[in-house]
């Protein structure tokens, strides 16, 4: 089995997800980049590797459970293990003007839909990936989330979090508090799961508004996905440390 290191990250092919392929490669890393635009995925894969990063596709819809036992049967083929999994594809769902979602008036397919990717496509792929990343001497999960989710900050009328998102911003407190049930499950054992917030960044997803790049986003999950054995696991980090729950 080979040494190097294997990294797999979901919603690779641009912005935060990109960086942070392209920021484990830089680490010497071999890093599947899943995505599940074709075009994309390989476009991605050209530029990671025109910059010398081992990088290779992973066709993966995170909303279908046969993508993701795929993606993870790919990766078995390939590689053989996997040492870190970072869960950064994600979606905010329709917005009103101002990225406003009014929780009076939100469509249910709306949150149906939001939840399957950024909450139930988290656990499918996780799980799908489980048997490769046990396989690992250290493996690391990253869930990329966002301090929208954090339910003090969001409930705190001094802290600025930015307008009412009744679909994306509870996805995340989901995502959050999911993270915990798993490090509470992986207690005892080698495996390291967190979850990450970039902050601000201006990417498509956020109509490039924000004051943050990509490259700076991606730090914290970087980190997140290289942590030394008897790191942190359970917790929800931004660039300035603990972001509260």
């Amino acid at each position: 089995m080979s040494e190097t290191m294997i990294a797999l990250v979901t919603g690779a092919n641009k912005g935060i997800g990109y960086e942070i392929a392209a920021g484990l490669g830089s680490l010497g890393y071999r890093v599947g980049v899943g995505a599940r635009d074709a075009t994309r995925r390989e476009t991605a894969v050209g530029k990671l590797r025109a910059v010398g990063v081992d990088a290779f596709g992973v066709p993966l819809d995170v909303t279908d459970d046969q993508s993701a036992a795929d993606a993870a049967e790919l990766i078995e083929r390939l590689a053989g293990r996997l040492d870190a999994l970072v869960n950064n594809a994600g979606i905010s769902g329709e917005m009103d003007p101002g990225w406003v979602q009014d929780p009076t008036a939100l469509d249910l397919e709306v949150l149906r839909t939001v939840v399957d990717t950024n909450v139930m496509g988290v656990v499918r792929v996780t799980n799908a990936m489980l048997p490769l990343l046990r396989r690992s001497a250290s493996p690391r999960i990253v869930n990329v989330s966002s301090s929208v989710g954090s339910l003090a900050r969001q409930a705190d009328p001094d802290t600025e979090i930015g307008p009412i998102m009744a679909a994306y911003a509870p996805s995340k407190s989901f995502l959050n508090a999911l993270t915990v049930q798993y490090a509470r499950q992986f207690a005892g054992t080698n495996i390291l799961i967190n979850a990450a917030c970039p902050g601000l960044v201006a990417t498509d997803f956020t109509g490039f508004q924000g004051p943050r790049t990509p490259e700076q986003g991606a730090a914290t999950a970087i980190r997140l996905a290289t942590l030394p054995d008897g790191g942190p696991t359970g917790s929800f980090f931004e660039d300035d440390g603990v972001v509260p729950w």
